[in-house]
């Protein structure tokens, strides 16, 4: 019988009511993820109700984080700590969750009120990449291939705007206005809409998949995805990953990375160049 006192139940609520607020679904996917590592932590320490969570404990748990290495399936992840985000991520899931509990009464204080987080790294991204490295990856995929042509039109979308994977995965056909160069992204982080521009030459790439691409996979004629797969729907965020890691890798530049990778070189850009960047 489930205990309504118990970690389990009262994080399941709390998670209810982030969706009543309207939280996205990815934010509450990622709260309930952070909040199953406390939950397991806290059992094997023989915690199971919220009210057995104290101050101390979520100390330990904090210094647990910090100790914490990876178990990953690829070499490059084994052993390696918890990013400082990572830690933060983990840590404002269980000072949410308390923040609520104490808030609705289930708990008799906030444990977690004090805890200050871990300090972030103002660091610079490991990779950026040079306009010339940039050129390179672009001109990497096969042209006289379709596929190989809306891989061209979404390398040069994350190039010329510096928009977020879910977002590209997340776009629209009519958000995209080719007359103003401005595209609308709709629920990006946050839940906000803004509009953001793109230069004329990515524009020309997406028409051009737009005409010759695109129309040999529509087998579902109302999908509303400006990029699609083969099999006519929505690329997955997944997708995008493998799809931009594989062109970097393929272009035989001497860095790595992947949709990131081309924020991270938008942004440096605008700042050296300016507004005139996104007219390429």
């Amino acid at each position: 019988m489930d205990d309504p006192q118990s970690l389990l139940h009262l994080a399941g609520k709390y998670l209810e009511q982030m969706r009543v607020r309207n939280f996205s679904q990815r934010t509450v996917w990622l709260r309930d993820k952070h909040l199953d590592y406390f939950r397991r932590w806290c059992q094997e320490r023989g915690l199971t109700r919220a009210s057995e969570v104290s101050k101390a404990v979520i100390q330990q748990y904090q210094t647990y984080l910090y100790h914490y290495r990876k178990s990953g399936i690829r070499p490059s992840e084994k052993d390696k700590p918890l990013s400082i985000q990572g830690q933060q991520s983990r840590l404002i899931a269980v000072r949410g969750l308390f923040a609520w509990l104490a808030r609705n009464n289930w708990v008799l204080y906030n444990p977690a009120a004090d805890i200050e987080m871990p300090r972030d790294e103002h660091r610079l991204p490991k990779a950026v990449l040079s306009a010339e490295e940039a050129e390179r990856v672009l001109q990497t995929p096969d042209l006289n291939d379709a596929v190989g042509l809306r891989d061209r039109a979404i390398l040069e979308t994350f190039y010329s705007t510096g928009i977020r994977r879910c977002e590209l995965a997340a776009l629209k056909l009519y958000e995209l206005d080719q007359e103003r160069g401005v595209l609308r992204v709709t629920q990006g982080k946050g839940k906000k809409d803004r509009l953001v521009p793109i230069g004329d030459r990515a524009v020309r790439w997406i028409e051009k998949y737009l005409v010759e691409a695109r129309p040999r996979w529509l087998f579902h004629h109302g999908e509303p995805a400006l990029f699609i797969s083969t099999g006519g729907v929505a690329l997955s965020e997944n997708h995008l990953t493998h799809l931009v890691r594989h062109y970097v890798d393929q272009s035989g530049i001497a860095k790595k990375g992947s949709c990131h990778l081309f924020r991270h070189t938008c942004a440096t850009l605008l700042l050296e160049n300016g507004q005139a960047f996104l007219c390429l």
